[in-house]
């Protein structure tokens, strides 16, 4: 296997590709790929030509406790559908057992990793949102970090133990809103909070970390993100999304014309992988909005929404027309 050593010869200087395959030679690991923007992640790095090893909990014979219908297996195959290759890697990242093996696995079949995506938390289905810190429950306050922070850091031991031997290693750590909107802005309860926080302070650590060995960290965020729960949740599709926010049986709020499928963060996540100068943007805290426009990246039905740009406006208490804003 061809190793990345910084300098990609399938991309331009400014990081486009010059064919439709410029990760290739690329073996990535996304860990929490079974729904949502892993999936995206996992099945945009497939579109880009990766081996892409997905970990997840929820098999065809059995349901994590999120207790829905996508499994592990169909986001390896749509990884293979995409042009790449996909894996399945059946995975707690809160177990060190579990974490140590898949790395092991990908060390022995592989010989090494260029890429590594974390998309794990679940914090969404813990905790009393509204809540001070007082009166949350602490066992539960224990879960939302130990799905997250514990198990990024955890994954971190052991991915990035194998990813920084590679020069042009690229480990994304995938949050919720950027450093620049966290900083000023209370999320939701004190557990949430942190965990929105750290996840961007530790692509800061990874990074400091890694850029000795000529590698990159960086926290993304999606925008409004189109998961399957969110689908659910309005009563639509992908294909049917719009009629979430236009007509009498709208189930949504006009903002969610903002929204991205999954699929968008995940092509920024392979132009920043794609670019040979993908160091520029270690120990940064950026958003699909952001990286869409700096290299061009689109979502499946060619708009690039700019959901956190719509969210500040709108706090600003300005007028707002959501139209201009995908």
């Amino acid at each position: 296997m061809t190793t990345n050593q910084g300098t990609d010869r399938s991309t331009t200087p400014t990081g486009q590709p010059r064919t439709g395959r410029p990760l290739a030679d690329r073996v990535a690991v996304v860990a929490g790929a079974t729904r949502g923007a892993g999936r995206g992640v996992a099945v945009a790095l497939g579109e880009a030509g990766a081996t892409v090893w997905c970990t997840g909990r929820s098999t065809a014979g059995h349901r994590s406790d999120y207790d829905r219908p996508e499994t592990v297996e169909e986001t390896a195959e749509l990884v293979t559908a995409a042009g790449g290759t996909g894996v399945v890697a059946v995975t707690d990242h809160t177990d060190d057992g579990d974490v140590r093996d898949l790395f092991a696995r990908v060390e022995a079949e592989h010989g090494g990793l260029d890429i590594l995506v974390t998309s794990l938390g679940g914090e969404h289905r813990h905790g009393e949102w509204d809540r001070p810190v007082w009166e949350q429950d602490v066992s539960t306050g224990r879960q939302i970090l130990r799905g997250t922070l514990e198990a990024h850091l955890l994954t971190a031991t052991h991915g990035l133990g194998l990813l920084h031997r590679r020069p042009g290693g690229l480990h994304v750590g995938l949050t919720d809103g950027d450093a620049a909107y966290n900083d000023g802005h209370y999320r939701i309860n004190a557990y949430v909070d942190l965990v929105k926080t750290g996840i961007t302070r530790l692509a800061r650590s990874f990074g400091e970390e890694l850029a000795p060995h000529g590698g990159t960290a960086l926290a993304v965020s999606p925008g409004w993100l189109r998961s399957e729960m969110m689908l659910d949740g309005f009563g639509v599709t992908e294909e049917t999304w719009q009629q979430a926010w236009v007509g009498p049986e709208a189930k949504g709020p006009p903002s969610f014309a903002v929204s991205e499928s999954p699929r968008f963060v995940g092509r920024c996540i392979a132009a920043v992988a794609a670019d040979p100068d993908r160091s520029r943007w270690n120990q940064r805290s950026t958003t699909s909005e952001e990286l869409g426009r700096v290299y061009g990246v689109t979502d499946v039905d060619g708009s690039q929404p700019r959901a956190w740009s719509y969210i500040v406006a709108l706090g600003s208490g300005e007028e707002v027309d959501v139209s201009d804003y995908r």
